[in-house]
């Protein structure tokens, strides 16, 4: 399942790497985006509504977040996030939180400068026509919210929720976090 689908970039990654895969939107513009791009694919189905509604019964391998969770409340998501995957289930989170500390200051600021240099590396030439680009880009504006948390409170939260959870601070921004949920083990509720 990948948590805020959006217009289904990374369903379709998903997707040709062999996947089923359930896209997840709460936004009706973002779902029925995803809806369109995989008319006809019987591996890909998108659902709209919110990830707080879906069965905490560990039928997911996999739950994927890209700048989604900061949308939803934090511990009651990852908590939710553990039921909803199956024993061994992975989650994978790329997320976005606010700056709470000196390091988190001057991570922000090394991605200040080198952010324009990977856009430019990456997109040598403005992209001029629909034929050229990724119609992910084409699609409907994506729904925007700033983090409330910080880094390191989403640290700690996963840490505690989510026991042997890693988190990594990244460049651009964002941060990652992973998580396997024990094949044996109960999950802390």
């Amino acid at each position: 399942m990948d948590v805020g689908c959006g217009t289904g970039a990374l369903v379709d990654r998903l997707r040709r790497a062999g996947a089923t895969v359930v896209g997840l939107d709460a936004d009706a513009t973002m779902t029925a985006a995803t809806a369109a791009r995989f008319a006809g694919d019987p591996g890909v189905t998108a659902r709209q509504g919110r990830f707080e509604d879906v069965p905490a019964d560990g039928s997911f391998d996999v739950v994927t977040m890209v700048a989604s969770l900061h949308h939803m409340d934090l511990e009651p998501a990852l908590r939710h996030a553990a039921g909803v995957l199956a024993p061994g289930g992975r989650l994978l989170v790329v997320g976005l939180a606010r700056i709470g500390a000196p390091r988190d200051l001057a991570v922000d600021l090394v991605s200040s400068f080198a952010n324009p240099v990977v856009g430019m590396v990456k997109h040598p030439r403005p992209v001029r026509g629909v034929a050229d680009s990724d119609p992910a880009d084409d699609g409907p504006p994506m729904p925007v919210r700033s983090a409330r948390e910080t880094y390191g409170e989403v640290r700690e939260t996963a840490r505690r929720v989510l026991p042997g959870a890693r988190f990594r601070r990244r460049l651009f921004f964002r941060y990652t976090l992973e998580w396997t949920r024990p094949a044996t083990a109960p999950v802390a509720q």
